[in-house]
């Protein structure tokens, strides 16, 4: 991997990151301002150092250890760097595994998105699937017995691999409908917990919308130190938003699309390459920066749309 390969990843990781994480960013904003200025503090020093080294820093880590145990657990960290034959072939062996799990889980996020959660229309189609959400779990049933059909006939875990990605998305769901109600809860003061209670609901609400992130980043490189690299950059740019700029993400309306189409293409780059479709490396971070330029540029158009409209 070349220089200008691996510093186009890291940002492509960054900008990803960044984007799936805006929920995130909103969330902790909004919470953030019901708790004391020390606990706001504490939160956004100590927080970001969890969220860096320890969620978007340790789970890549485990994830490539748990799939090619035979690493071993520092070996899981150096593996892409290694010009050891063994080392090469099996991360080439158990790639498949992880990238169906990971391609499946991005895919079924998408499509819930697109079928069932409320959304600024940024294209057409959009509005027209979104009233169609009784369909969304025929809809992922159907992949999922379609990549299971086909894995089966490449590698009998592959295809297992990719049920878990499915139980994976819906494990994860669970658990943020779950904060969506206790967020209601807090901001309306019904919850009456402490501020240390809310920060430890905020670092595993963190913890569970990492996985988008931490998972879609083995679209872009299966390097662990890349993946820390890239995914820390962009909790860094996360928590700036959460401290200074998140009214002002707000304007830009159809950002969360662009992440969620950006979804779309890292899922089925991850399932092209778990049946051995070669995609360039810089494909994954290209289209990334070319998807959310596009939804930006919608974004700065409604603003301006709407700047005019009040004048008039």
């Amino acid at each position: 991997m070349d220089w200008f390969t691996i510093f186009l990843t890291v940002a492509g990781l960054c900008l990803f990151e960044t984007i799936s994480s805006i929920d995130n960013a909103i969330i902790n904003a909004e919470v953030l301002h019901t708790m004391s200025a020390k606990a706001r503090r504490w939160f956004l020093f100590w927080g970001i150092l969890i969220a860096v080294f320890m969620v978007r820093g340790l789970l890549p880590w485990v994830i490539v250890w748990a799939t090619v145990p035979s690493l071993g657990f520092i070996g899981s960290l150096t593996a892409t760097f290694s010009s050891d034959p063994a080392v090469i072939t099996a991360i080439e062996t158990a790639a498949p595994i992880l990238m169906a799990g990971g391609g499946t889980f991005l895919v079924f996020l998408f499509f819930h998105w697109l079928f069932l959660e409320p959304k600024n229309y940024g294209i057409k189609g959009e509005k027209f699937f979104h009233a169609q959400g009784v369909w969304f779990y025929a809809v992922v049933s159907i992949v999922l017995s379609v990549l299971v059909w086909f894995a089966l006939k490449e590698n009998p875990v592959m295809a297992f691999g990719a049920v878990i990605g499915s139980t994976a998305f819906f494990i994860t769901h669970g658990f943020k409908e779950n904060a969506e109600k206790a967020e209601s809860q807090m901001l309306s003061g019904a919850s009456g917990m402490s501020d240390l209670s809310k920060i430890m609901y905020l670092e595993v609400i963190d913890a569970t919308f990492s996985i988008d992130g931490v998972l879609g980043a083995f679209a872009f490189t299966l390097s662990v130190p890349l993946i820390l690299l890239g995914n820390g950059l962009g909790a860094i740019v996360v928590r700036q938003i959460t401290v200074g700029n998140v009214e002002r993400i707000k304007k830009y309306l159809y950002l969360k699309n662009g992440a969620m189409y950006s979804i779309l293409v890292l899922g089925s780059v991850m399932i092209g390459h778990a049946f051995g479709l070669h995609i360039p490396e810089w494909f994954s971070p290209v289209v990334t920066f070319a998807i959310v330029v596009l939804f930006y540029w919608k974004s700065k158009a409604h603003i301006k749309r709407e700047a005019a409209l009040s004048k008039a």
